[in-house]
């Protein structure tokens, strides 16, 4: 059986699951422990990162033709985010 659960997650909350994944599996590899069940969670973690950069970019780049807006390089400023 193959039960899935889906999160929402956002940037921040991205960062927390990857880092603790990423932590764990350091620890894991101190105690000289398989990481075979983080490792493949945090690939499947950072693989949905990538898709979700994919779609950002796009979105991002719609947004501009749409508004006509030039991409700043640099922080943006705190109203903007």
């Amino acid at each position: 059986m193959d039960d899935r659960v889906m999160l929402e997650l956002n940037k921040y909350e991205y960062g927390v699951v990857f880092h603790s994944l990423n932590d764990k599996r350091n620890e894991m590899l101190k105690e000289k422990r398989p990481t075979d069940a983080v490792d493949d969670v945090l690939l499947k973690v950072i693989g949905l990162r990538e898709v979700l950069t994919e779609k950002e970019e796009s979105g991002d780049r719609r947004e501009k033709e749409r508004t006509g807006r030039k991409e700043r390089s640099g922080w943006r400023r705190h109203e903007e985010r």
